[in-house]
């Protein structure tokens, strides 16, 4: 099989699971995505940890190492360690295969959970990795009433959810060189928003599309020193940076900010999922026209982004907003009711003199009036705007609309 086709079958594969759990009645599709999701990272996240540390016993010299079958004293020892190289710890009774494995016999499945949930985003207090782990299995809540009325009931979903995920084979695909936990991740996300409607677009940008606004930013580099998306949902625009130029190519590594919680915890388990170390992303929850995270940041070469279409900001409503260097340099802001082009203003102004942006937008950026014609002669005198490509409708999730790709440089030769 080609590589195309082992992807799509790996595809296929996870979603059946996860649907085999919805139409059993057993989770809500809303549910689903949070908690099979959830699995999935710890699955992940518990492997990732067996394979470092049985390589790390194996290059000691240790014969026929396995840490899931260590005791947890023993392990302690290479807490600090592990927690260095990856961001956190887990001790092998709090491993995926051995929580899964004691399910059926756990009564108490769901409070075991929770803690070791728990004991994952402590070991990273005090450390570099802690704002990069705290919160990450917050949408995965095991006592909630819609696992069950009681108990037990909760307990017997629970247990359902970690064997199906236990017992999905990945070891031929593993075997291709395919990136598995991260397709599986990103197929799950695609097939949720898909099934979300209008709000699917928030979170998702179809991977066509994400590929082709990484290519373009990307024209003509081999490397970038960063990648940038102020309104960056589950990551997946972001990531398309690792599947073109390879993570080490990203030099300084992968930021974005996301408004929305959940998908900003989302966004942070993709990055593990795609191998994307806790030292090289820096993912940052807020409202990136209000309070940007990234402003001491140096300027990046690629920024690419898929903002929110026409949503309200505070703009002129707030006095400051105006002084704001992002959004200084037209002399008006984007009007309260469409924050289009304050989101273009904002990459503008953090963008590399020899850097690219691709922005998804709007195509009443093209042609309104009043504030946004001011700020659109800003740009086009100054001869900031590369290229305006037109897309075709029904690209997205949840709008028919035709949208259009801008691309911004600071550095374009002729008119």
């Amino acid at each position: 099989m080609t590589a195309d086709e082992l992807r799509n079958e790996l595809g296929g594969l996870i979603w059946k699971t996860a649907t085999n759990l919805v139409h059993g009645g057993k989770v809500s599709p809303v549910q689903f995505m949070d908690f099979m999701l959830g699995s999935l990272f710890y699955r992940f996240i518990s492997e990732d940890v067996i394979d470092y540390c049985n390589k790390l016993m194996k290059d000691a010299g240790v014969p026929d190492p396995d840490y899931a079958n260590m005791t947890d004293e023993m392990a302690e020892n290479a807490r600090d360690q592990i927690v260095n190289a990856k961001g956190f710890f887990i001790l092998p009774s709090h491993l995926f295969i051995n929580v899964a494995n004691k399910a059926k016999n756990n009564p108490e499945l769901n409070t075991t959970l929770a803690n070791n949930f728990r004991a994952f985003e402590e070991s990273a207090i005090g450390t570099a990795s802690e704002g990069d782990v705290k919160g990450l299995f917050a949408n995965f809540n095991t006592n909630d009433p819609g696992l069950g009325g009681t108990v037990a009931e909760r307990c017997e979903l629970l247990t359902t959810l970690l064997e199906s995920v236990r017992d999905l084979e990945f070891a031929k695909y593993q075997d291709s060189g395919l990136d598995v936990f991260g397709i599986c991740y990103e197929h799950l996300i695609k097939m949720y928003a898909l099934n979300s409607g209008t709000k699917g677009g928030e979170f998702y940008t179809p991977a066509e599309v994400s590929f082709l606004l990484a290519k373009i930013a990307a024209s003509g580099r081999t490397s970038v020193n960063k990648v940038y998306d102020p309104a960056c949902g589950s990551g997946s625009l972001l990531l398309k940076f690792k599947e073109i130029l390879g993570t080490k190519n990203v030099i300084d590594g992968f930021f974005g900010q996301e408004i929305n919680l959940k998908t900003y915890n989302l966004c942070r388990m993709n990055m593990f999922l795609h191998n994307v170390n806790y030292d090289h992303f820096d993912i940052q929850q807020g409202d990136t026209l209000k309070n940007p995270r990234h402003a001491d940041e140096e300027p990046f070469d690629a920024i690419v982004s898929n903002p929110p279409y026409s949503t309200p900001w505070d703009g002129p409503n707030d006095p400051t907003l105006i002084n704001d260097p992002r959004f200084s340099p037209a002399g008006v802001l984007a009007p309260a009711s469409k924050a289009d082009l304050a989101f273009t203003m904002h990459m503008l102004s953090w963008l590399s003199t020899e850097g690219t942006a691709a922005i998804i937008e709007f195509p009443g950026v093209l042609y309104r009036g009043g504030a946004e014609q001011k700020i659109r002669q800003y740009l086009v005198s100054n001869n900031y705007v590369d290229t305006v490509i037109q897309l075709p409708q029904n690209l997205f999730f949840g709008t028919s609309i035709a949208t259009c790709i801008i691309v911004l440089k600071k550095n374009v030769d002729n008119n």
